[in-house]
């Protein structure tokens, strides 16, 4: 996992944004805003997690699935039958 802990203050900000947006959902249910806004921030939050999880994810998919068949000379198809696999447990 060298290349996250090489990220990691920057994942780390991200997440702590991402918490600050969860804090302002809080904020507006417990201040009965009205829906719009309400959906407002989630939309945001939701936004920031699909962000984030797309950075590790495209960074799991360049050091563990591609660098490592790079080194074995392995079969095209078998590289994206397992990029298809990790994609679709993640996209769920």
């Amino acid at each position: 996992m060298a290349h996250v802990i090489r990220q990691k203050k920057k994942l780390i900000h991200r997440v702590r944004r991402i918490r600050g947006q969860v804090e302002a959902v809080e904020r507006a249910l417990a201040e009965e805003m009205e829906c719009d806004q309400i959906l407002q921030r989630i939309t945001a939050c939701r936004g920031a997690i699909d962000s984030l999880l797309a950075e590790v994810l495209e960074d799991h998919i360049r050091y563990h699935i591609i660098d490592r068949h790079r080194h074995r000379g392995a079969d095209p198809a078998e590289i994206g039958e397992e990029l298809i696999g990790v994609i679709r447990s993640y996209l769920r």
